[in-house]
């Protein structure tokens, strides 16, 4: 493993070093380099998670762990290069990027299956990689005020988003358009016909919903746009439809008004209606989901309550490990997403650069949630007791504590620390589980 780790960052060096000189011998027209930047994050990640109820979850037929206790540490050497654009009436640039992701610690029994866990890829016996690459890359063109991409690309909306809260970053593959024309307006769309999970080395993957599992869908497409009214609010309007499975909807919000020098309200709203489409690979369904929060901030102290309703019959899906649901409840294990559920959830958050220490935050939330009933959902989202009953009246709660360090200056400047733990208790439609995640962080910008 150590010559092929060598083998990688030799050929990041000569990646990048090849991108200068082939601009110095090539005379590209200024821009193309002088807007480019190369990164490199380094990120360790620890987790683990301790399903108390039962042996973890797997999606298939994943060996080796049966004792509900998930554990992986491993390191990612994550690589980008995004260049500036040629000069003219249309603009050239090139998008790329090179992961490795590596095993550090974790073994038979320990390593997360074929789960949610979802940190290293596994093979059909459930055992971790030592470690895995992605390497790809975007086209891109500027007119104007608009830039269209083709490739490997990231998308960030709230019906397609790609997720990051695993080693490696989650891609999608295919076309994206975004323009800037008009002050405050920021619109976006695309057509992806394929996406990578994050323990995947695999950009072209098939899609697959986060808990209806894979679907036979050709292309997910998407579009829409946010516009900032003013200094205080700033709305959002999205549209996407993945092919013969669903028609999604978005509207949101979000308010920061100003009462005095310390004081500012904090508001926003949400919401999803999710149809089904085409041949229905998901059977039928119609189902809304929305949120509303309202809080204050003073000075360093931010508190913030929340209210989130399901009115639909089954979950309310979206693509596998994505960030694609932008719902206040949604957070670090639970989305509180279940039929007819609703939620609550009071969020404290501590700057500490008031207090004389910068860099320095803190987060915990209690969420709580009830009535979750699957009495009417389809067959891909149904759920059932050992009778085989559906499940009704299904009550669940998460606790979350988190507390993050960026160091401000020094050789160590831009290096964060975080750590982040959970607890949920539920009912017969859930786990029991507790999980803990250390990440560390380390940014390099060398162009």
């Amino acid at each position: 493993m150590r010559h092929k780790v060598t083998l990688y960052l030799a050929a990041v060096s000569a990646f990048s070093g090849s991108y200068a000189l082939t601009a110095q011998a090539e005379g590209k027209p200024e821009g193309f380099i002088e807007g480019s930047s190369l990164t490199v994050l380094n990120r360790n990640f620890y987790f683990n998670r301790d399903n108390r109820d039962a042996s973890a979850p797997t999606f298939n037929s994943g060996k080796g762990n049966t004792n509900g206790y998930s554990e992986a540490w491993a390191h990612a050497i994550i690589t980008k290069f995004n260049s500036g654009f040629t000069q003219g009436t249309v603009g050239f640039g090139i998008d790329a990027f090179a992961m490795i992701g590596i095993k550090l610690d974790t073994g038979g029994g320990r390593n997360g299956g074929r789960s949610s866990f979802d940190v290293l890829p596994v093979n059909g016996d459930g055992e971790a990689r030592d470690e895995y690459t992605k390497v790809g890359g975007a086209a891109k063109f500027r007119l104007f005020d608009t830039v269209v991409k083709v490739g490997d690309v990231f998308p960030a909306t709230p019906v397609v988003a790609s997720g990051d809260s695993r080693l490696l970053p989650e891609s999608f593959r295919g076309v994206t358009v975004e323009n800037s024309s008009i002050q405050g307006l920021t619109l976006q769309g695309g057509r992806l016909h394929a996406m990578s999970q994050p323990g995947s080395s695999n950009l072209n993957d098939n899609f697959a919903t986060f808990y209806a599992g894979p679907v036979n869908s050709p292309w997910i497409g998407y579009g829409g746009g946010d516009y900032q009214v003013n200094d205080n609010i700033t709305v959002s309007l999205y549209a996407s439809q993945l092919k013969d499975v669903w028609n999604q909807y978005y509207a949101g919000s979000s308010l920061t008004y100003p009462l005095s020098d310390d004081l500012t309200l904090i508001g926003g709203f949400n919401y999803y209606k999710a149809v089904d489409e085409g041949k229905k690979r998901l059977g039928e369904f119609d189902n809304n989901i929305w949120s509303a929060k309202l809080g204050v901030r003073y000075g360093a102290h931010t508190l913030a309550l929340s209210h989130q309703r399901n009115n639909g019959d089954d979950d309310f899906d979206y693509l596998r490990q994505s960030d694609s649901i932008f719902v206040d409840n949604s957070i670090q294990y639970s989305d509180f997403n279940s039929p007819k559920e609703r939620s609550w959830m009071l969020r404290y958050d501590l700057n500490m650069t008031s207090y004389g220490i910068p860099g320095l935050s803190f987060m915990t939330r209690y969420a709580r949630g009830s009535g979750a009933d699957y009495s009417n959902a389809n067959q891909f989202y149904m759920r059932t007791d050992g009778n085989g009953d559906p499940l009704t009246n299904q009550k669940r709660w998460e606790r979350d504590i988190e507390v993050k360090y960026v160091v401000q200056t020094g050789a160590a400047k831009d290096l964060s620390l975080r750590l982040r733990q959970a607890n949920t208790r539920a009912t017969a439609f859930e786990s029991d589980l507790d999980e803990v995640r250390l990440i560390v962080e380390y940014p390099l910008s060398i162009l």
